[in-house]
């Protein structure tokens, strides 16, 4: 039974490289995402700026974590394998609860992961502890339990979301005001002082914040404490004068620099402070072992040990900066966790990743309302100058283009970073908890806020995406202390059964995590995905839409196929399937007209007959996917409801109007394909025959009610087909006739030029 204790050690080391590698994933969005946002500074230097950031914090970190050792629990109170069964709870759960947010692509933080960890192992293993007590009820849990730093880190937590918040919005507000959104012009009157604020902050908060956990502070206390009046004034008037050197010298823009500069700040930061959630545990667990075996490997030993603080391993610590720059480098989930910032703070049009809510529905609504009463109070001369300020350049671009442009500019990336910085290193100097990834995530939703980014186009998906996010904070907090619990409860009921079954489990989680996270973000455009029309002419919209009608044709076809089929066999997984794929169909024929407006806006004033062509073609391919979808539902509906089988006579019937379909669905999709458009005048003249053969089932199973049905479903449900199957053919037949009658094979498609469009 000795030797699980090692074993437990190995187990807890393995899985705090794990846990580096989940935890940089989530947090690298705390100092890459105003960066990679505003597109100033090229990936490449983004990363090699992070990575040196991360690097020499980790390597100059204390490695020291007292919420890990005597923060949350008393460690007096507990026995060495006690101990030892906390420690390992808390890794197991902590590496799965935050690769579980990175796999949702949702920020999180690693501090309130770690610490309600702690706190609820630390709960159940008291509560087992007091249990087996005669003496002990559940009253004395305080003793076990440091109560204060609990409630004192939640109230942080509150406190860091609503001031971020409020003062990141505040700062972009002023800041918009005085520089506009047409910057550059005034970037060269007041660019060197706002750069040598900006900078000035940074610095403040690298020197506070980021360097506060090194070995080197102690030396430099005695010059930093009592002095901060004079670096900030020192610091001011140096960066302002290199502000003015740097853009003479270089014809660039200082914020370039800003925008670097707090990014390795940031990133400096992140690994000196919160290394520590990654390897504090382990370390702990470590020290916890090294004394058990000093002290005679008696498991019922104190673990008093704990509360003398013992500094990291520099090559522990070497390690750990190493692996978490490999992680920067090679991490796909930190990518997809920085995408959801970005996608909520984007200033332009985007593919909104989050559904509206009625919560972020009422808060719009109530903002709204807010915002017509100030509307009264404030004078139209003042709001006609301050809207003035707020005025974007007149650029339309495509949703694609949108996304593929900077999210937002180098105004509001350097007020990120600058007052991310300097809340965190005021919250630091005032020895307050919070968490970095909080702080740096609010501040980016407030100065997307006050940059009017939540505009009435994209308000409610915007605030639905912050609920959800914070949410998911709250989330953690409440996940990690019950799973935290769950699993230290499990292990001591029988530590050698459960330890291996329970790290089984995490490998097999954290790998099938990892799989669907790899499969998700290789998945190119699918082959027969819709793609967006970017021409000015007809001619143009008809070459380059005929890809999608063959797609819509090709996949309405086999929609249909598989509903006659599902309803013939009964096949429930079948329709429940074809389901699916009829309601992706829709979204991606309701995004095509969700782009109308960016559409009409690149055309020609000659070109407007254009934008009557592809307003008609969208909405016979709306009606001909809604046909599809009535008839995916109902044939699913009726299986799903166990209703009687359809008669063999209706089921030939339909598999008659199947093949009709099919081989009419098949021409089209073949002279598409081929743009031979002449053909679809000899398409059109099979209308007729194809409806007749419809109504002709119709009233055969108008006879058959008559006499012999007996099934009132069954009427429904055939009739229903057969009704819809209509409308899809008059729907198809429109479109065809469309494109029929608009094309002209002599006239050469004229086409957006690329260079316009950006």
């Amino acid at each position: 039974m000795d030797n699980i204790y090692l074993l437990m050690l190995i187990a807890i080391t393995v899985l705090a490289v794990a846990d580096i590698v989940v935890g940089v994933s989530n947090d690298a969005i705390n100092f890459l995402n105003s960066a990679i946002g505003s597109k100033a500074i090229s990936l490449r230097t983004i990363m090699i700026v992070a990575s040196l950031g991360i690097f020499i914090g980790a390597v100059f970190s204390s490695g020291m974590m007292e919420v890990a050792r005597k923060g949350i629990f008393v460690p007096a109170q507990f026995e060495f394998g006690e101990i030892m069964l906390i420690f390992m709870a808390v890794m197991i759960t902590d590496i799965l609860l935050l690769d579980f947010f990175n796999t949702l692509g949702l920020p999180t933080s690693t501090t309130v992961s770690i610490v309600f960890n702690l706190l609820g192992a630390a709960v159940v293993m008291s509560i087992i502890k007091i249990s087996h007590s005669e003496t002990e009820t559940i009253a004395d849990l305080g003793n076990y339990i440091a109560t204060d730093t609990a409630f004192t880190i939640i109230s942080g937590i509150l406190l860091s979301v609503l001031i971020a918040f409020t003062i990141g919005a505040l700062v972009q507000w002023v800041s918009r005001l005085i520089f506009t959104f047409n910057y550059e012009k005034k970037i060269k009157n007041f660019g060197v002082i706002f750069g040598g604020l900006a900078l000035t902050a940074i610095t403040y908060f690298i020197f506070l914040k980021g360097l506060k956990g090194t070995p080197y502070y102690k030396e430099m206390a005695a010059s930093v404490e009592g002095n901060e009046t004079y670096i900030i004034i020192g610091s001011l008037i140096f960066w302002i004068i290199f502000s003015y050197i740097f853009e003479k010298l270089t014809k660039k823009t200082v914020l370039l620099f800003v925008i670097g500069a707090g990014t390795f700040g940031l990133a400096l930061a992140f690994s000196g402070n919160d290394l520590v959630n990654f390897i504090g545990v382990p370390m702990a667990a470590y020290h916890s072992y090294e004394a058990w075996t000093a002290g005679g490997m008696d498991i019922t030993m104190s673990m008093s040990v704990l509360e003398e603080k013992v500094p990291a391993e520099p090559l522990l610590l070497f390690i750990s900066g190493a692996i978490m720059v490999l992680t920067l480098w090679l991490s796909k989930k930190a990518k997809t966790v920085a995408e959801t910032e970005i996608s909520l703070s984007r200033q332009g049009e985007t593919h909104e990743k989050f559904e509206p809510n009625r919560l972020s529905r009422s808060i719009v609504k109530g903002t709204t309302q807010l915002s017509n009463y100030f509307g009264v109070i404030i004078p139209n001369s003042t709001q006609e100058k301050i809207n003035k300020s707020f005025e974007k350049p007149n650029v339309v671009l495509t949703k694609d283009q949108s996304i593929d442009a900077p999210a937002f500019d180098m105004i509001r990336a350097s007020v990120n970073l600058m007052v991310a910085g300097v809340l965190i290193a005021i919250a630091t100097s005032m020895k307050l908890p919070l968490s970095t990834t909080y702080v740096t995530f609010m501040v980016a939703m407030g100065t997307s806020l006050a940059d009017r980014a939540w505009g009435r186009e994209s308000a409610v998906y915007r605030v639905a995406g912050v609920l959800n996010v914070i949410g998911g904070w709250f989330g953690t907090a409440l996940g990690a202390f019950i799973a935290s619990g769950i699993v230290v409860f499990l292990i001591n009921w029988n530590p050698s059964v459960m330890i291996p079954i329970l790290l089984l489990i995490t490998a097999f989680l954290l790998y099938r995590n990892y799989k669907s996270h790899k499969d998700s973000s290789n998945k190119v455009a699918e082959e027969d995905s819709l793609k967006e029309t970017g021409s000015r002419s007809v001619q143009g919209v008809i070459l380059e839409s005929a890809d999608n009608i063959s797609n819509v044709v090709k996949r309405g076809n086999k929609i249909y196929t598989n509903a006659v089929n599902g309803l013939a066999k009964q096949d429930l997984a079948l329709l429940k399937k074809n389901s699916k794929q009829i309601a992706k169909l829709s979204k991606e024929v309701d995004s095509l007209r969700d782009n109308i407006f960016y559409f009409i806006k690149n055309l020609d004033e000659t070109s407007v007959r254009a934008s009557s062509f592809y307003i008609n073609i969208l909405g016979y391919l709306q009606d001909m996917t809604q046909s599809l979808e009535y008839i995916s539902k109902v044939s699913h509906k009726h299986i799903n409801n166990n209703h009687k089988k359809l008669k063999f006579s209706q089921i030939k019937e339909l598999k008659e109007v199947d093949d009709a379909l099919e081989k009419l669905f098949n021409d089209t999709k073949t002279a598409f394909d081929s743009h031979s458009f002449e053909q679809i005048g000899s398409i059109i003249t099979r209308k007729k025959a194809v409806l007749d053969l419809v109504t002709d089932k119709i009233v055969k199973q108008v006879a058959r009610t008559r006499t012999e049905e007996s099934s009132p479903k069954n009427t429904t449900l055939y009739f229903s087909l057969l009704l819809e199957t209509k409308d899809l053919l008059t729907a198809t037949m429109n479109l065809l006739e469309e494109y029929y009658s608009s094309h002209d094979s002599s006239v050469e498609p004229a086409t957006i030029n690329t260079e316009e469009a950006k």
